[in-house]
């Protein structure tokens, strides 16, 4: 019972940074960087490489160019595709980085269980949003929600840093209404 309560921030830190990557990927591990660099957070020991300046500068320039390339109509729905399975791994590389686990099986399989299942479940939400916004303005609306999903990223990934159990309860709550959303809208079809 010692050892889950040791780990047990880690994973809620983790899965709150996992909500964030289902709006941008590299916004949360970006800022999960520079907060093990600051001394803000800590990373389990193979996981040490997440800190290094090059990690810093190749999560700088991802950031930059992934926030730019979804004010672009239509790549914005293109990167969507891309960034379902990316938000998964970058999920589950959140929550696994946080874990303090000696077996790597129990760490990984959290990592992946609950840091990619979060990322992936958002994700699939912000997608259908998109969706609906190009197919009503036109893409026209894509960069209003290009604007409100990179301020969410941005405002997840920090609170989570300084509050990751309040955050990580938040980040499974929101999956468990996008969830709730998404089979009332497959009951909602089917029916029809």
């Amino acid at each position: 019972m010692e050892e889950i309560v040791a780990w047990l921030p880690g994973l809620f830190l983790g899965v709150a940074l996992s909500a964030g990557t289902g709006f941008r990927i590299f916004i949360p591990l970006l800022v999960s960087n520079l907060a093990a660099k600051f001394g803000l957070v800590s990373v389990s020991e193979n996981f040490q490489w997440m800190t290094s300046n090059s990690t810093t500068i190749v999560l700088l320039v991802a950031t930059v160019v992934e926030i730019a390339s979804y004010y672009i109509t239509y790549i914005d729905n293109l990167l969507d595709s891309i960034a379902m399975p990316a938000s998964v791994v970058a999920g589950t590389l959140l929550t696994t980085q946080f874990l303090k686990i000696e077996d790597p099986m129990l760490q990984w399989g959290l990592g992946i269980l609950a840091g990619g299942g979060v990322a992936g479940t958002i994700q699939s939400g912000t997608t259908l949003l998109r969706l609906g916004s190009t197919k009503f303005t036109g893409g026209l609306g894509n960069g209003i929600f290009s604007t409100i999903e990179n301020i969410l990223s941005v405002f997840i990934s920090l609170i989570s840093i300084w509050v990751p159990l309040i955050m990580g309860v938040f980040a499974i709550l929101f999956v468990f209404w996008i969830l709730r959303k998404l089979f009332k809208r497959k009951k909602k079809t089917t029916l029809q």
